[in-house]
């Protein structure tokens, strides 16, 4: 899950009527989950109005304000250059509006009253000293020439131990995989380290402590930061060279099977919400059952899909980089065009659509993504496999991709392979209602307990053999 960035360089000039404006004004984004905090500070000059931004859960102060109007009880701040702006009226010590962002809309309201940091709930998060030994450590990607910066977790500083491998699902996560306060990774390996089992896990290329660049990169990139680290492994006295699991978490499990697949040095592999379909399908099957949930009706959903359809079918086929961005703006111009002015969202501008789909699309792991089918890996993997899924998984839908995970295996006649649906639970392994992205900040599990214990009694099954 990507994180929602706000802009750091924004802009303001007001001119004004009234001296209400004058002052901190206090809002809250909020988005699929996450809460992000704004303040405009707006001062009097002799021309009219300055103003800067603060954005304190990004710990950014006095961003300057460049481009912004009031009159007539209407406050609109502008920022062209990553296309921000921000219109609401005042009313009553109130102001009531909407912020827009690369085509996206969403509501913020603007008050005089200070809006303190919502403190997570996060019971299951471990709290240092642990009970293990716990060392920060780096290790080389020498393919790529970049240095990945992680954590190595052992049941004790002396022995050795059988080990995994956290990888992380889409977008540049950090080493706990953290993510709307929570810190999945961070309590995996904290209970499987509690019950004999070393761990180590890593912040993504390009992310926090790690070096590379993470736009550019695809799966297939990430496999090899994969690669390097089991090298590494090998490496340390205290791991059991032949006892080397993965585990991977939805992206995560779609690139265990891929190194597991022509890897001697994996011993086992466990998938947590992998993919058995291909991309275009996932993106598909998320769209609607995400979109079924939040209320979209059937008639928007099935023209959506068709859309993507007729998108992911140019990315497929494209025989360049240049063609497919042709192609593809000259579909979604069409797109646009054919679409009845009252069904056309008034929000966003034709041509900043157009643009955002077109480079969404043809990003290099989105492309690797849409085109790439798990069942070519998972049939040349060899070696011990469990997968399981969330029942509420809307994401990764489980019966689908279970199912083919399980025909893929069984195809190459692996007999080792353990699939499990898991009651109730969605793509971050919660116990949740309706498996919709909107709750997971608001459920105070991390990880569920029966998940955790269902991958720690299978591993330890392993470890034994």
């Amino acid at each position: 899950m990507k994180r929602i960035l706000i802009a750091l360089f924004l802009i303001a000039t007001f001119s004004a009527k009234s001296q209400e404006i004058i002052g901190q004004w206090y809002g809250k984004l909020a988005i699929q989950g996450t809460e992000l905090r704004i303040v405009f500070n707006i001062s009097k000059t002799e021309n009219g109005y300055t103003s800067t931004m603060d954005s304190p859960d990004q710990g950014a102060k006095g961003i300057p304000v460049k481009s912004t109007n009031y009159e007539n009880g209407i406050l609109k701040i502008e920022m062209p250059n990553i296309k921000f702006e921000y219109t609401g009226e005042l009313k009553s010590g109130t102001i009531t509006g909407n912020l827009k962002q690369n085509g996206m809309s969403f509501p913020m309201n603007l008050s005089k009253e200070v809006i303190q940091k919502r403190v997570a709930i996060r019971p299951q998060e471990p709290k240092k000293p642990y009970p293990y030994y716990s060392e920060d450590i780096t290790f080389e990607n020498k393919k790529d020439n970049i240095t990945l910066a992680g954590t190595l977790s052992l049941p004790k500083k002396e022995g050795t131990f059988p080990v995994v491998l956290l990888i992380s699902g889409s977008g540049p996560q950090n080493r706990d995989e953290e993510l709307l306060g929570h810190k999945p990774f961070l309590v995996l390996s904290d209970y499987l380290t509690r019950n004999g089992i070393a761990v180590l896990r890593y912040d993504d290329r390009g992310t926090a402590l790690s070096e590379g660049n993470f736009k550019s990169a695809t799966s297939l990139d990430f496999a090899s930061d994969v690669e390097a680290g089991i090298q590494y492994l090998k490496t340390r006295k205290e791991i059991k060279n032949n006892k080397i699991g993965l585990i991977g978490h939805s992206e995560g499990g779609m690139i265990a099977p891929i190194i597991a697949s022509k890897s001697k040095d994996v011993d086992f592999i466990v998938l947590l919400a992998g993919t058995g379909v291909t991309g275009e399908e996932i993106l598909l099957l998320q769209q609607e059952l995400i979109g079924r949930v939040s209320g979209i009706s059937e008639k928007d959903l099935l023209r959506s899909k068709n859309t993507n359809k007729g998108a992911f079918e140019i990315v497929k086929k494209a025989t360049s980089q240049e063609e497919m961005i042709k192609e593809l703006t000259f579909y979604f111009e069409k797109i646009i065009k054919e679409t009845p002015e009252t069904e056309k969202p008034k929000e966003v501008k034709e041509e900043e659509y157009v643009k955002m789909m077109v480079d969404e699309l043809s990003n290099p792991w989105m492309q690797f993504f849409i085109k790439y089918n798990p069942a070519v890996s998972l049939e040349k993997v060899k070696c011990p496999v469990l997968a399981i899924n969330g029942e509420k998984d809307l994401q990764v839908p489980a019966k689908i991709n279970l199912e083919a995970i399980k025909n893929a295996l069984d195809k190459g006649k692996n007999k080792k392979s353990t699939v499990m649906e898991l009651p109730n639970l969605n793509h971050l392994f919660q116990e949740c209602k309706t498996g919709s992205p909107e709750e997971y900040a608001t459920i105070e599990e991390t990880f569920s307990p029966k998940a955790l214990e269902v991958v720690k009694n299978w591993i330890q099954n392993q470890v034994k053999k």
